[in-house]
């Protein structure tokens, strides 16, 4: 991935906020909606974004997609070095802490394997 293509993908606000929230583990679409409180399909365009260029993978189990960031073994070097820096950067942001509590605060059906616990979840789930 050349560092242009990286660039393009962390100079919007709604895909640093997902990568942000990704570093913690595994999530589905569902709960990515809810801590950023944006509407599903603009969640799942910026997700697709980032798939297409290799920043996160899609794993569907069931009903839902699982999306994560892919292993550090296989992160490009400058990928983990601005993944790094966003940890760094937005630390003081109140956005982001604020998509942290809205997460912490959801009841997580997506373990942090990316499988999916139990059947059926407590609340209506969009993807």
């Amino acid at each position: 991935m050349k560092l242009v293509e990286i660039y393009q993908c962390l100079c919007d606000e709604t895909r640093l906020r997902l990568l942000h929230l990704l570093l913690r583990g595994p999530l589905c679409v569902c709960h990515l909606q809810s801590a950023l409180g944006e509407p599903q399909v603009k969640i799942s365009k910026h997700l697709g974004y980032l798939k297409a260029r290799g920043l996160v993978t899609a794993q569907r189990q069931g009903n839902w997609v699982i999306y994560a960031l892919p292993p550090e073994a296989e992160r490009a070097p400058e990928v983990a070095a601005n993944l790094a820096c966003l940890q760094d950067c937005v630390a003081g942001s109140v956005v982001f802490k604020r998509d942290l509590a809205k997460l912490a605060k959801e009841d997580l059906e997506c373990s942090p394997l990316g499988r999916v616990r139990g059947a059926i979840k407590k609340r209506g789930c969009s993807c």
